[in-house]
């Protein structure tokens, strides 16, 4: 599986405004939307937000990456946005996430959205990747340090 073909350069924001957790995926859906496709913004939001009732897919080190399942989508949906403020994701760490992967996934779906959870936080583990990510100056520059990332990762 290559993030290059679920992630798209568009659905990667590299300045995410938003200071709650509803607000990061709010704007991170937002993002997905303006990208051409149709959703219930509130809807996903809803979904995105009962997932994390289960337990906080901030996972620490600055991380979230959240998820759920969409039940009008064909394929997984994957988009990436980085707050420099940082943001209360209620993390298992405790502290403020920068780096957020939203992964949408169908209904129905199942292999797909895990094998794509497992390269992302398989990604995520490299120190020099992670500090890569907060420093990139711009969208392509993000966008290239993942596709380059995902390359060298095998799961």
């Amino acid at each position: 599986m290559q993030l290059a073909d679920l992630l798209k350069k568009e659905l990667v924001n590299a300045d995410i405004k938003a200071r709650t957790k509803k607000a990061v995926l709010a704007e991170l859906v937002d993002i997905i939307i303006q990208s051409g496709i149709k959703l219930d913004q509130e809807a996903v939001v809803q979904v995105l937000l009962q997932r994390e009732k289960l337990g906080s897919t901030g996972i620490g080190q600055g991380i979230a990456i959240p998820h759920g399942k969409i039940n009008n989508i064909n394929d997984l949906i994957v988009a990436f946005g980085r707050s420099h403020e940082g943001v209360d994701f209620e993390s298992m760490d405790g502290k403020p996430a920068h780096i957020f992967f939203l992964l949408l996934a169908p209904e129905n779906s199942a292999g797909k959205h895990l094998k794509a959870l497992a390269k992302i936080s398989k990604m995520l583990k490299m120190d020099n990747f992670r500090k890569a990510l907060l420093e990139a100056k711009s969208q392509d520059d993000l966008y290239k340090l993942i596709i380059d990332q995902d390359d060298a990762c095998i799961v």
